[in-house]
């Protein structure tokens, strides 16, 4: 059976792929850090805010388009940078990229990539888009978006809310680590999942090995199946970084992971083009507050000045449009692409798009409006004093 007689909505390819993938990998995507509360929390704020339809208006014709740093799009999607695809589905990466590219969208490749940003240029032709972090050493950090500027990447985006390793402790537990070292639990955990063995770890073995960090400079390891290496993110990062990458770096520059008004106000001084409020998907600091909670205040506080994207918590399209009525230009999406491709490959991510796509789609004909730009916050009930930031 298709994967689209199989799953009707992203809880239901989520459950797909837990069936799927081994312990190990699955909690790497899943599970958060420390008491593993703000996942839930992300997706019980956007449940929480209900939206007010309005009725008797001509919505027999509707259209989800944006346009997003001069491209126009038929959705308000971007796929967030997610590193893991790869041991989703075997060239998972490609896969979740083409799936986008199919829909009209940007996809984000990460810094942690294992596959070429050239490979991926091929296949992103809907927006090619480069997430990184920033090392110790600044020069090499240079290096990668160097390569990325070679390869035509649209748009730059600067991670900045992972200064150090996260407390993931089920990661441990599970004796998974990134990059992946082989450990008794693992091999044990793989085992207990043969089709996936087989058809992700299997195939990579005969071609040559495990996928490695395609982008990174050879000092450190970056051909593919070379030495296994991870430079850690550098807790110096600071604005003067954001100078020098606006510096270097050509094209739109948009830092994520923001949640105060303050820093996004500052981004804008430095010249960012863009800012996406993101708590990391609730994987990095388990007391931050939902994503969502943020989002109107950074919206007033940039005021038109950056484009805003909301990243965190999305598993409806209903979520998508909660975002935009905040104030949001698009959303990125990560787990709903990773949990298809996860299920199904290219065409199970197609599908998670596509069931985003209908959804944003109904939902827009309940609320009585044909285009995005017609949402604003009266359509949101109630918009409480707890979800902005105070400065």
């Amino acid at each position: 059976m298709a994967i689209a007689g199989k799953a009707h909505n992203i809880a239901q390819l989520r459950a797909l792929a837990h069936r799927r993938l081994p312990r190990a990998i699955w909690e790497f995507m899943e599970r958060g850090t420390e008491d593993d509360l703000l996942i839930g929390r992300n997706v019980a704020a956007l449940q929480s805010l209900h939206m007010t339809p309005r009725a008797l208006r001509d919505v027999s014709t509707r259209s989800a388009e944006v346009t997003l740093f001069g491209r126009r799009q038929p959705l308000p999607l971007v796929i967030a940078p997610t590193g893991i695809a790869d041991l989703m589905w075997h060239h998972g990466e490609r896969a979740i990229a083409s799936a986008a590219a199919a829909a009209g969208i940007p996809f984000t490749q990460t810094t942690s990539s294992t596959t070429s940003f050239a490979d991926i240029a091929k296949v992103a032709t809907a927006g090619h888009w480069m997430q990184m972090y920033l090392w110790e050493r600044r020069d090499l950090s240079w290096q990668v978006v160097d390569a990325a500027r070679a390869n035509g990447a649209d748009v730059l985006v600067l991670t900045v809310d992972t200064p150090v390793w996260p407390l993931r402790e089920f990661n441990r537990r599970a004796g998974m680590s990134n990059p992946i070292r082989p450990n008794a639990r693992l091999v044990g955990d793989f085992l207990r999942r043969p089709r996936w063995l087989a058809g992700v770890m299997g195939r990579y073995m005969l071609a040559g090995g495990l996928p490695q960090f395609a982008n990174y400079p050879a000092e450190v390891g970056g051909k593919v199946t070379g030495k296994v290496a991870r430079v850690a993110n550098s807790a110096s990062v600071d604005w003067k970084d954001v100078d020098e990458l606006r510096r270097r770096w050509p094209g739109k520059l948009v830092v994520k992971g923001l949640l105060h008004p303050e820093d996004a106000r500052r981004a804008v001084d430095h010249g960012v083009d863009g800012i996406a409020v993101s708590n990391h998907g609730g994987r990095n600091f388990d007391s931050a507050p939902p994503a969502i909670h943020a989002l109107a205040a950074i919206v007033d506080a940039v005021a038109g000045r950056a484009t805003v994207l909301f990243d965190s918590g999305v598993r409806r399209g209903a979520d998508v449009l909660k975002a935009i009525a905040l104030g949001a230009d698009a959303v990125m999406i990560g787990r709903a692409t990773l949990y298809g491709c996860a299920a199904g490959g290219e065409e199970g991510a197609a599908h998670a798009l596509s069931l985003l796509a209908q959804e944003i789609d109904v939902a827009m004909a309940m609320l009585g409006i044909t285009r995005l730009e017609e949402l604003d916050r009266t359509f949101l009930q109630p918009v409480a004093e707890t979800m902005q930031v105070r400065t």
